[in-house]
């Protein structure tokens, strides 16, 4: 009788496959987290948040790996080469995901055939601010001093094809408003000149903004989302400021390689999930005003497409290019 039962258990242990082996022993090493922008700006605030908790729940580092250049490409095209074994993975990003593929005539990868959805991490309300020394006290009062001195107020962004130079070019169609156009090499380098007043306005994610609010070297003059922030609740919408419809968030996620084993891909997403529905990080997203989601694989699939539809038509009418 042990015979047959040792036969049977060894029968059973062969045909388990080798992605479902894989994903059972999955994780035993750390875990490498590509961010494809330069550190100091939401993406990395954002990331560390989630990654602290992945790295406890998961029994596994997690590491942030900063790879900046060519609008994140450099880092989505290091991630595309890598093993997809699911110790490379990338931050997902609006401007990576939903941008780049319509902004660049070439990509040495294809976004949507070369790089699996995971989950959707969070959105982030982008927030429309001002110099201090500019005296427009709302987004109306800033659009007329626009309207009256055309191609002289500038605006900084983290880049070319970043979240804040969409949101800001975005704006200027439906405003019809002249701005003059600043990119630098990330977040960390924009703000630095932003709140010395080398720039006149920008549009930002809250969690980079707040302690130069609170020092009031920069004014809020709009949010993006559909509903006020809870932290800045005296902050009227843009939709409220004349522009109805008007809406715009920065978002992140995690991917991969399309050649993820799917139970690495469920894993992945199911610990997302938990460590951003958790109370730890659920506390620390709301102290930066950031929307916690923790998606499924599929509905962030399902999201990314519809982040395409619309910013492929923002970037043709703006003409859009890279540097």
């Amino acid at each position: 009788m042990k015979s047959v039962i040792a036969l049977l258990l060894a029968g059973s242990v062969a045909a388990l496959s080798p992605a479902f082996v894989q994903a059972q022993a999955y994780p035993n090493k750390p875990i490498r987290l590509v961010n494809p922008f330069a550190p100091g700006g939401t993406t990395e605030i954002i990331a560390r948040t989630v990654t602290q908790e992945l790295s406890k729940n998961m029994g596994q580092q997690w590491i942030l790996d900063s790879k900046p250049g060519a609008g994140g490409n450099i880092a989505m095209e290091e991630v595309v080469r890598s093993a997809p074994d699911g110790y490379t993975l990338i931050v997902g990003h609006i401007g990576t995901l939903a941008v780049n593929p319509f902004m660049f005539d070439k990509l040495p990868f294809d976004t949507n055939r070369d790089f699996a959805p995971i989950s959707l991490w969070v959105k982030v309300p982008q927030l429309y601010v001002v110099h201090a020394d500019v005296p427009a006290r709302d987004l109306r009062e800033f659009v007329k001093m626009a309207q009256s001195r055309p191609g002289t107020m500038s605006y900084g962004s983290a880049g070319i094809g970043s979240a804040g130079h969409l949101a800001t070019e975005y704006f200027k169609l439906v405003a019809k408003i002249d701005l003059l156009h600043v990119p630098y090499k990330g977040t960390g380098p924009q703000l630095i000149d932003l709140v010395a007043g080398r720039n006149h306005f920008a549009a930002l994610g809250t969690p980079p903004l707040m302690q130069h609010i609170k020092a009031g070297k920069l004014r809020p003059v709009a949010i993006g989302s559909s509903q006020r922030s809870a932290l800045l609740p005296d902050v009227p919408t843009v939709a409220e400021q004349g522009y109805p419809g008007y809406e715009t968030t920065q978002w992140y996620g995690l991917n991969g390689s399309a050649k993820l084993p799917a139970e690495v891909v469920k894993r992945l997403a199911d610990e997302s999930a938990k460590a951003i529905k958790g109370q730890a990080v659920r506390d620390r997203l709301n102290t930066d005003d950031v929307i916690g989601v923790g998606s499924s694989a599929k509905e962030y699939a399902d999201f990314i497409r519809s982040e395409q539809a619309r910013w492929s038509e923002v970037v043709q009418k703006a003409k859009i290019r890279p540097e």
